[in-house]
């Protein structure tokens, strides 16, 4: 199962867990992924997508049908 953002297209990145003594040993920073139902009124369906919260915030705040399109412009879909 891929942890990538159905919509912003945000995945995991790379970086390093730091000790005490500054020992740096390398771990991976996951995006907050939830699985979330959202209902299309143009088409009268439910689609089920895997999105970060701060997607699901913009979903709130544009609508789901501007989100997406936006997403398809900018190539994440």
């Amino acid at each position: 199962m891929s942890r990538i953002c159905d919509i912003t297209g945000k995945k995991s990145m790379v970086g390093h867990n730091v000790s005490f003594s500054n020992k740096k040993t390398k771990r991976r920073f996951h995006p907050n992924l939830q699985k979330k139902k959202f209902y299309l009124p143009e088409t009268g369906e439910w689609v089920t997508l895997k999105v970060s919260t701060s997607a699901i915030r913009t979903i709130n705040k544009k609508g789901i049908t501007k989100t997406i399109i936006d997403a398809i412009k900018k190539g994440n879909i």
